[in-house]
């Protein structure tokens, strides 16, 4: 605490002044987001961008402990992201990810519900990418690489999603967002009021 540095009275009486100075400041601050004012963590970030303003030098008692420069101007962690280069891009990082824990689950009907789902959405996604149709076998082999062996569904001689099903929806959904369908009427030979 800031008055225990008071060594006489004419001190004493400054540091009062600046403290309800700053307490006017915070209060102004505060006027300008008046919805946010009484949330308490609204309130530490006033104080501390008082400090800022101030280059901390600022000689004051702050409700709320005092962020310092060099905590400030610390530049955070380098983010890190993926360095794997997945032999098909078309599917995604997450594709993976989901394989692996398909891979993890017993075997039996929800685990061969996955595996399907899994599948179908990368046959979307390929659907996606590439453009074109895809045949299962090829997806299926793809899914067996991916998974190292672990997961084989062109033994089962199941089917998947039709291809002109993902491609319906693909453009079932560009008519929709491109506009609303109907045929725009002319307004000629009306009248105008």
């Amino acid at each position: 605490m800031i008055l225990s540095k008071v060594e006489n009275w004419s001190d004493f009486c400054r540091l009062l002044e600046r403290n309800r100075v700053a307490q006017s400041i915070i209060s102004v601050m505060g006027n300008l987001q008046p919805h946010l004012r009484d949330v308490p963590d609204f309130q530490h970030k006033l104080w501390d961008q008082l400090f800022i303003m101030s280059d901390f030098k600022l000689d004051v008692d702050s409700p709320f402990p005092i962020t310092s420069k060099e905590m400030l101007q610390a530049r955070p962690e380098p983010l890190e992201y993926p360095q794997n280069h997945p032999k098909y891009r078309f599917y995604g990082n997450n594709i993976k990810r989901m394989i692996d824990v398909a891979v993890k689950w017993e075997k039996g009907d929800k685990r061969d519900g996955l595996e399907y789902a899994i599948a179908n959405h990368m046959k979307k996604c390929y659907l996606n990418w590439n453009k074109d149709t895809v045949d299962d076998k090829a997806i299926f082999q793809h899914l067996y690489e991916l998974s190292e062996g672990q997961i084989d569904l062109a033994s089962d001689g199941e089917n998947l999603t039709e291809s002109g099903q993902f491609l319906k929806q693909r453009v079932a959904k560009s008519n929709r967002s491109g506009g609303s369908g109907k045929k725009q009427r002319s307004n000629r030979g009306k009248k105008r009021y």
